[in-house]
């Protein structure tokens, strides 16, 4: 097998935000040999490896990338077992329940949507929230992507990879994953060191949809403790949600060119968002009767709504800055309008972070990609400080 690769690639057009330079290298791979292939040229000419999944969590700098860009093409959905009593596989952190489990294997290069819709077309419950997400089967255990009350993590049970150090194939548990709030070992301890090819996930067939999100259970006129919805219907009001804050890909949407949510929802230890909260009521952008949006959290943390602290600070939906912008629907999204560059986006995206620290006290950090960027320029987006 030889591998096939491109020079001065564009990136733009590979992601949705639509920004963003080219890649010194670019390569597409359909399998695990190639994958092989390419650790080997990016090794012999001394430069990094970056994979590119769907491009809707990424921001590339307009430079471009100094790499070899590898698109993992591995496709194929398998169900590995049909039924499986609550003895079987352990899952990264939960699934099981009164159906059994069915073992799921996608490739890495399947869109993760196809495998939602076929998952509630099959009747397998545990992935109907996480509807409408564009990007690909691959990206997910990565970003721990969640929404609407779902993460990948509750129903992920192993991760298939190439390792860069050795080249072989390895099986990954999703327990070893270390999943967090949009988070996992790929993003810290493991960052560059795997290229994962396929994702196993533990769903329930004949299960009950997940219905726990407040913002779905009005959508749904479902009461907490009621009776849970059928799959398609669930899937059919997240979408609608989505859709509603151009969180899908519509050709038609003049928000459409996004990376989703730009900044992710603060988690606070007790003390601090106490602090926080005291702040926000001392500033006076409460209206009357209203309350401040939280949620529990991992390890006791609390969660509050970025969306809602960026428009409590003055940033308002439609909010331009240059060629960028603020999305009219949804305040956590950045949008390219037309001709905008990442220098652009990034400049609106630490108006809005300074913004929030100014008035709360509150250091978001971003959540999309940040590649070809240089030591230091972003470490001010990416530095995780929730104080």
């Amino acid at each position: 097998m030889s591998l096939d690769v491109r020079e001065s690639v564009p990136l733009a057009p590979l992601t949705t935000l639509g920004v963003g330079g080219p890649a010194r290298y670019f390569a597409e791979v359909d399998g695990e040999a190639a994958v092989v292939e390419a650790f080997r040229f990016a090794e012999a000419r001394g430069v990094p490896l970056f994979v590119l999944g769907g491009g809707s969590n990424l921001l590339v700098a307009d430079r471009g990338v100094d790499a070899l860009v590898l698109r993992v093409r591995v496709r194929g959905i398998e169900l590995l077992r049909g039924r499986e009593e609550d003895g079987g596989a352990e899952t990264g952190g939960g699934g099981g329940g009164e159906a059994g489990r069915a073992l799921v294997r996608a490739g890495a290069g399947e869109a993760w949507d196809d495998l939602v819709a076929r998952s509630v077309a099959e009747g397998w419950a545990g992935v109907e929230c996480l509807s409408g997400i564009p990007g690909d089967v691959g990206a997910t255990p990565i970003q721990n992507v969640g929404a609407y009350g779902q993460e990948v993590a509750e129903t992920i049970v192993e991760v298939r990879a190439i390792d860069r150090a050795t080249g072989a194939a390895v099986v990954l548990s999703g327990a070893d994953c270390g999943f967090g709030y949009r988070d996992s070992r790929f993003k810290r301890a493991w960052r560059g060191r795997y290229v994962i090819t396929a994702v196993t996930f533990a769903l329930r067939p004949g299960g009950a949809a997940t219905a726990r999100y407040p913002e779905l259970q009005r959508a749904l006129a479902a009461p907490a403790g009621g009776a849970a919805p059928p799959l398609g219907e669930v899937r059919s009001a997240v979408i609608a949600l989505r859709r509603g804050k151009s969180m899908v890909l519509d050709p038609a949407d003049e928000n459409r060119r996004s990376a989703g949510s730009f900044f992710m929802n603060p988690t606070l230890a007790p003390g601090a968002a106490a602090a926080v909260i005291a702040r926000i009521e001392a500033a006076g952008v409460l209206a009357p009767g209203e309350a401040i949006p939280r949620y529990p959290a991992d390890g006791g943390r609390v969660k509050l709504s970025a969306a809602w602290l960026i428009e409590r600070a003055g940033f308002a939906k439609g909010t331009r800055h240059g060629a960028a912008g603020i999305s009219t629907r949804h305040t956590l999204a950045l949008v390219n309008r037309g001709g905008a560059t990442a220098e652009e986006l990034l400049g609106l995206a630490r108006r809005v972070r300074r913004g929030v620290l100014d008035r709360f006290g509150v250091a978001l950090s971003a959540e999309p990609d940040l590649v070809g960027f240089a030591p230091g320029e972003i470490d001010d987006l990416v530095s995780g400080a929730h104080l």
